[in-house]
This record gives structure tokens, sequence and C-alpha cells, in this order.
């Protein structure tokens, strides 16, 4: 650092917070100020006789007041450039390493059901990601798929479990509108690549390839740093594309049958763009396995980062050396000690932190309870409404955990709320928030999943409580015969008033619940409520179809956005 003081490059030296030389100017004038002060001593000093001055006023000279007062001028002039920050060279600009992210673009439309691949164009090239994903290219890859609109399929992620569960329901009817719209994919993918400031690469699995496909994709690589992979999932000669949730051919406005088939003359032209790379389509998995390869080799890249001024070195810490030595000048008159216990008193230590707390923040303090299982403490201590309600969730104070949730406006401060609703048994409260969180984050496929299933769950405890009212209005006075030894002795005989007057055996139902004793007749002021089964539906094994999830939170994502298909959009 001393030779760099030395060699001070005058041309770039310059103040990261020049703001601070504004000080100088009450300096300034206090030291002026000081000045006149002790000249105006002097003056009155000269009236007294020589002989009674040692007696009359305390010793000193005033010279060597003076040249105090332009030492101390000095060193805190000196003081308030190092807190300016000079500044004349530059740290060395680090390369960033950045992991590169992939984007599936997986086509949708009905022509992806033609069977000139077997068994269809659509699940050849499903084996093809999942043969892609086997080969572990060890990047982080998102699933979109689009036919008249685009839509996430599986966020980016690094466990490929996920999108092989999801892409065993993947069918063509998942989308909310027939088509084939490859710019709304596009667009979609683009996004997706907009959250990683490195370059991504595309793998698109189409079988559409014309005139617009040739143009959208030579934009869209011209216009960006994306890496286009193309897998054509389709023949020349191509094959009929069957109607609708039937094996007959699907047929144009003229009658005539749907045809489908690979132009190879649009995909020879794709080939000779630069950014895209055509891949032949082979019936082993040597296609994508040469493509984990390349993905795999440009996994990282690496950057640097734009000059800011954080890259200038601050030499302020040189200028505070001899503010720092002119202090402890007055370390014998007890300066030093009295500005530490006054720091001490103005910080914000209390009686309760010991000594190694003053330097922890309650976050940090709370965190450390948190890892401990010391929920309640680390929410006592929380500072942030996210951190005391996972706090308070953690410890089963769903109530405390609600209201701190309620202070956080974020897509995952509306989960975590519907979440506690949820422990509650107040449906209709998580329903809204989960609602409100998928609302704010589309791609927040668990706020998805979990809006249907507690929809599913209050209609199904609708449902159950109108047959229960059902069953309760039609229930007859007749007597049923009763084959349970244990019970009421009547074998089934009728049974007398002082045999209705005995404690009735309670009743095991298939749920596991006990019903309560039966009444006579229902009281005139009763009101019938939902009966709470969250903690049975907590535990009960829910086998759903994801795909059924995500056709659902599809079309609630077009409902709620408008999203809109193009007008004269090909059915396939």
């Amino acid at each position: 650092m001393i030779e760099s003081l030395l060699h001070i490059n005058w041309e770039e030296f310059h103040f990261l917070r020049p703001k601070f030389l504004w000080l100088l100017v009450p300096l300034s004038v206090l030291f002026v100020f000081g000045l006149v002060l002790v000249q105006d001593q002097i003056k009155w000093k000269k009236n007294i006789a020589p002989h009674l001055r040692p007696f009359v006023i305390k010793k000193g000279s005033e010279a060597v007041k003076r040249w105090w007062q332009c030492i101390a001028f000095i060193v805190l002039s000196i003081a308030i450039l190092g807190l300016s920050g000079p500044s004349w060279e530059k740290y060395e600009q680090p390369e960033r390493t950045l992991e590169t992210p992939m984007v599936i673009l997986l086509d949708l439309s009905q022509s992806m059901m033609a069977a000139d691949l077997q068994p269809n164009r659509l699940e050849r090239a499903k084996f093809k990601i999942t043969d892609f994903l086997k080969a572990n290219p060890r990047v982080r890859v998102a699933l979109i798929g689009y036919s008249g609109t685009a839509h996430t399929l599986v966020p980016l992620t690094n466990d490929y479990r996920i999108i092989e569960a999801n892409l065993k329901g993947i069918s063509t009817a998942i989308l909310p509108y027939p088509g084939s719209d490859l710019e709304a994919g596009l667009r979609l993918s683009d996004s997706v690549f907009s959250t990683s400031e490195a370059p991504g690469t595309l793998l698109l699995l189409s079988d559409d390839f014309n005139e617009e496909t040739f143009s959208l994709l030579q934009n869209y690589v011209n216009n960006g740093e994306v890496q286009v992979e193309i897998l054509p999932m389709g023949t020349p000669s191509g094959a009929q594309v069957p109607a609708f949730g039937s094996s007959k051919p699907l047929r144009n406005a003229k009658g005539a049958p749907v045809l489908s088939a690979i132009d190879n003359e649009i995909l020879q032209r794709l080939k000779s763009v630069d950014g895209i790379q055509l891949n032949a389509l082979t019936l082993d998995n040597s296609d994508v396995s040469q493509l984990a390869t390349r993905v795999s080799a440009s996994l990282e890249f690496k950057d640097k980062e734009e000059e800011s001024e954080e890259l200038w070195k601050d030499s302020g810490l040189l200028f505070m050396v001899p503010f720092a030595f002119f202090v402890l000048l007055w370390f014998r008159k007890g300066w030093a000690i009295y500005s530490i216990v006054l720091l001490s008193s103005m910080s914000s230590c209390s009686s309760d932190k010991s000594f190694k707390d003053i330097w922890k923040t309650d976050n940090y303090r709370g965190q450390e309870h948190f890892d401990k299982g010391e929920y309640l403490e680390a929410a006592s201590l929380f500072t942030e409404p996210m951190l005391q309600g996972v706090a308070y969730y953690k410890a089963e104070n769903f109530g405390a955990a609600i209201e701190a949730f309620q202070k956080d406006s974020t897509a995952q401060g509306f989960y975590n709320l519907g979440l506690a609703y949820y422990k509650t048994g107040n449906l209709s409260s998580a329903r809204v928030a989960f609602n409100k969180a998928n609302t704010l984050d589309s791609s927040f496929v668990n706020a998805g999943i979990n809006l249907v299933k507690t929809t599913e769950f209050i209609r199904s405890q609708q449902s159950n409580l109108l047959q229960a009212e059902e069953f309760n209005e039609g229930k007859t006075a007749e007597n049923i015969k009763n084959t349970d030894p244990e019970d009421l002795g009547g074998g089934g005989q009728e049974a007398t008033e002082e045999d209705m007057k005995k404690e009735r055996k309670e009743e095991t139902v298939a749920t596991d619940i006990r019903m309560g004793k039966e009444l006579d007749e229902v009281p005139e002021d009763f009101k019938g409520g939902k009966q709470d089964n969250s903690q049975k539906v907590l535990m009960r094994k829910v086998n759903d179809d994801p795909a059924m999830f995500l056709k659902k939170k599809f079309l609630y994502q077009v409902k709620k956005q408008g999203i809109k298909p193009k007008e004269h959009l090909d059915k396939w």
C-alpha cells in the first residue's frame, strides 16, 4: 500500500465519495475561529504584569497552542480526505463463472400424434427427452410445451426425475387451445433464459417447419445469444393427422385428410444459419447422447463484470493512519477510554445480550435458535415476516404464523399463508391464498397444485355434507335387525322404552372416525357446519394424475391472464 501511495496516477485520481469533502468548510471555519480566540487571549494577557501572569492564569505557551491547532486542522483534513475515498487505480477485474440454462421446447400440436414414427411422433419425442436426460448433460433444464398457447410444464431444475415424472402424462390434450404457435413458445423460452446472464441452449422438438418457422428461428438466434438445437420429429413421407380423441384422420376445410410431412428444404436452410444445429433423428440414443455431450462441454460461461465504482481501490485507509495517531495522543488524559465507554453506551446492546451477541444481528441470533429447533425463541428474534412465520409454523403456532405471513406480499408469502390456513382447517382462506400466490407467480407449480387440491377438498366436503343431510331427512323409524350380541340385547327384537334409555355402543365407520351419540331429534337451534378433516386429509395418499393438475392450471392461467391464441391458426 505504501508503494501505491508513492506512485499516484494523478490522471486517474478521483474521490469515490466526494460529498464528504464539504466537511472541510466547517472545519476551516472552526480553525479560523480558534486562531482568533487565541489572539484575543494574548491581547487580554498583556494587561497583566508579566511577573503576575503565572499566578493569575494557567501555564501554557500561546505558540504551542497555535501549533496544536494547525496540526489538528491538518490531521482532521487528512481524515476527511480519507473518508471521501481517494482512488487512482483499479482492482483486477475477475471473471464470473455462470451456469448456462437449457429449455426443451416441445411441440404439442395435434400433428404430433401422426404415426409415421412409432408409436407416434409425440411418444418418440418423449423417449428422446428421457434419453437426453439419462445422458446427464449436467445443465439446468426447463420443459415448455406449446400448441395454440405456450406454458411451462417444468421450470428450471437440476432434478431430472421431476421432468421424467411429468413426461408420462403429457399429451396434446393438456394445453387449452389447439394449433402450433412457435412464436409463443420462443417468447416464453426467453423469459426463462432471462433469469441468467449466461447464453442458453434451446432444444426444439417439432414436426412443423415452414417459411414462417424459418424466419422465426433465424430472427431468434440473430437477436440473442441462444444456441438452437433442432430435433425434427417426423419423416419426409409424412402421415395423416388423427382427429382429436379419435383414430380417424383429421380433415381440413375442403374435407381432405390432413397430411403432415417434414420439409427437408426448410431444414437444410435452417442448418446453414449460424447458431442453429440440426440433429439427425436416429433409432438409438446416439443423437441425444452427442447433444448432451455438447451441452455439457459448454456448461460454464465465463464473463467479466461491467466496470463500476466498486472496481476502484479505496485508498482512504492510508489517510486514516495519521488521524489514529493524533487521537492516541490524548490517551493519557483518558479520552480514548471515554470514547469507548460512550460508543458502548450508544450501541444497540441490551442487558439480555452477552458480549459476543453484540456483534450479531437479531436475524442471525434467531437463525441460531432455529437451527437448534427452538422455534418460538427464533420467532421472537426474527425481524422479517417470512422468517417469523416459518418459525411459528414449525412451532405449530399457526395463528401467529398466519399473522406473520399476512405481512408478506410475495408469492412465497401467500403460499406459506395458504399452508398455515390449511393447518387450521380454514380451507376457504387457504384456497384464496394459493390463488393469490399462483396469480403473482404463474410458474409456482406447488401453488397451482395446492389450489386445485384445496378446491377439490372443499367440493368433497360440501358433497359429503349434502349427502349426510339427505340421509338424515330420509331416515325412517323402521327397526333394523341387530346381529351384534354386544349391542342392545334385542337380537332383532323390538327395543323397549327402557332399552332406548341405555347408552348405545358407538359405531366405527370406514374412515376410522367415531360417531357421537344419536339424538332422539335434532334441536331447533342446531347449526350445521363443515367437519374439520384437515388432519385426516394430510395423512391421506392422493393418487392424482399430474397431467390433470397441469391441465387445470393452464386453463386457469389463460382465463386469469386473458391469454388467447392467434387468429387463423391451423388446428393441427
